[in-house]
């Protein structure tokens, strides 16, 4: 879509995972109007995962027809699904949590059904780039963001653009080593920050501690099973008041601290934004990790960057795919 399109214009943003698909459609302002969410058939035919996600585009679709409040056509559709892909052409390579898709042209399939502009992109990159128009990182020009759940995702957005690097491939800062003695990370890699301060590892982390005969309320949380720890359990613990929990914690600040500290160097963004269901649980040590920099970065001025957290929550997917067609907007106005 033309950065110059009206700000009346409205897209519908998909967000693509492995059980689900959710679908929403949105004002060019950000604004989400109506929204829903189905089950993702991922581990059928390729057609089968292709209806799934014609069926919550047709919903949202209908909803918005029949509410006749639509102003304006849908002049888009922009996809986020889980990678690799290639965002140039649309192509859904080989997902591990969507084995139906291997080299399936996704955005030329929805384009062929609703001839309209498609995009597709992976989650974070797509995530980022809403933060970047309508979010936390609105009115700042380079921006680096993070989303912190399962995994460690990560988008630059440079002059309201992704930087997707010389193939698509770049920005994938969660498999940035910062131990590379440290554990396996699930890309074949050691020590990338996803396998060491990831939700996974936060809870991996407590359970070791717990295995060596350390207390905590921990223990009560899971029934007295270590195997049923979780990050959102240390959440819980810390909140209580657990000096294990807050062990675990602070050494996750430090890790962010040093992994933060040299995206600084390399990029030294206007922001930093994060994102994601483990987001919530880092925000009270947002100051400490901001304080930490110094210890960590080159950079003499690095505490002046702004280390905030993300608008968006669980539609970060849904704004995602709606911002990738207003990508470059931003950019006109700067």
């Amino acid at each position: 879509m033309s950065p110059g399109s009206t700000r009346a214009a409205v897209v519908i943003g998909v967000d693509i995972g492995g059980t689900k698909v959710a679908a929403g459609l949105v004002r060019a302002t950000g604004e989400i109007l109506f929204h829903t969410r189905q089950p993702m058939v991922a581990h059928d035919c390729a057609e089968s995962g292709l209806a799934a996600v014609k069926d919550a585009i047709q919903s949202v679709a209908s909803q918005a027809a029949d509410s006749g409040n639509l102003q304006s056509p849908i002049e888009g559709i922009g996809l986020c699904a889980p990678g690799p892909l290639d965002p140039k052409t649309g192509v859904v390579l080989n997902p591990p949590n969507l084995p139906c898709w291997r080299n399936f042209p996704l955005g030329a399939e929805i384009a062929k059904i609703y001839r309209v502009r498609v995009r597709v992109e992976n989650d974070a990159n797509a995530a980022g780039l809403a933060e970047t128009l309508w979010g936390a990182g609105r009115g700042y020009r380079n921006v680096f963001y993070v989303t912190v759940g399962t995994g460690i995702g990560t988008a630059i957005v440079l002059d309201g653009h992704i930087y997707g690097g010389r193939t698509g491939a770049a920005a994938e800062g969660g498999h940035v080593s910062i131990d590379y003695h440290g554990p396996r990370c699930g890309c074949g890699k050691r020590g990338c920050v996803e396998a060491l301060a990831s939700g996974p590892a936060i809870a991996r982390r407590a359970r070791t501690k717990l295995e060596a005969g350390s207390r905590s309320h921990l223990r009560d949380l899971a029934g007295g099973k270590l195997e049923l720890v979780t990050c959102a359990m240390v959440g819980q613990a810390h909140a209580e008041g657990d000096p294990l929990a807050a062990e675990v914690l602070h050494e996750t600040v430090e890790l962010f601290a040093f992994w933060l500290g040299n995206i600084v160097d390399l990029l030294e963004p206007d922001i930093m934004i994060v994102g994601g269901g483990v987001s919530s649980m880092l925000t009270p040590f947002f100051g400490e990790i901001q304080d930490r920099l110094v210890e960590f970065c080159l950079n003499h001025r690095c505490r002046e960057i702004p280390l905030v957290p993300a608008r968006y929550g669980e539609d970060a997917g849904v704004a995602g795919g709606a911002a990738l067609c207003f990508e470059g907007a931003q950019s006109s106005a700067v």
